[in-house]
């Protein structure tokens, strides 16, 4: 069977966000058809769009997959409803949210679906933790993370040093 390579981000800020996203990592792990390659450090950061909320806590997991691009979404999805996702504001609170990044080089454009994503490009809270494990990956027509990292204001961001995380 075929395996990809994909990157996907872990936010929460809602229900104690770090053990929110440990035991969305930990079910990933659980999973035949995904295999955990290299994590990010955990990011705390402010959040992005909706203000009036806590700040979020932000990493990054490349992951080999012989899953296809939409049933490793369904899987994502599944994850986040059984964690009490809920979708009510725009860039609101939210307990979890995963999101595909990168799904190896490939371009999709579907309704339920976009690869790359469509706005990773303009997040440091998606670019850094990114950079921080896959610095030469290729974000499409918009270049390396790397590059990408630099025209970012990270001045917000905190790294943290958890080491279950790790």
């Amino acid at each position: 069977m075929h395996q990809h390579h994909t990157w996907i981000a872990f936010g929460s800020n809602q229900d104690q966000p770090i053990q929110q996203l440990l035991v969305a990592r930990n079910r990933l792990a659980q999973h035949s058809g995904v295999t955990e390659i290299k994590a990010s450090s955990l990011y705390k950061t402010p959040p992005w769009g909706y203000e009036q909320q806590p700040d979020f806590y932000n990493a990054v997991i490349h992951y080999k997959t012989n899953l296809s691009p939409l049933k490793l979404l369904e899987l994502l999805q599944t994850i986040e409803q059984e964690q009490h996702r809920m979708r009510t504001i725009k860039n609101g609170p939210r307990t979890l949210d995963l999101d595909i990044l990168l799904f190896d080089n490939e371009t999709l454009e579907t309704d339920l679906l976009t690869l790359p994503h469509p706005r990773m490009h303009e997040r440091a809270f998606v670019i850094q933790p990114l950079t921080e494990i896959s610095p030469n990956i290729c974000i499409g027509k918009y270049g390396k993370a790397e590059a990408l990292l630099k025209q970012l204001d990270t001045s917000h961001q905190t790294k943290l040093k958890i080491e279950y995380w790790k």
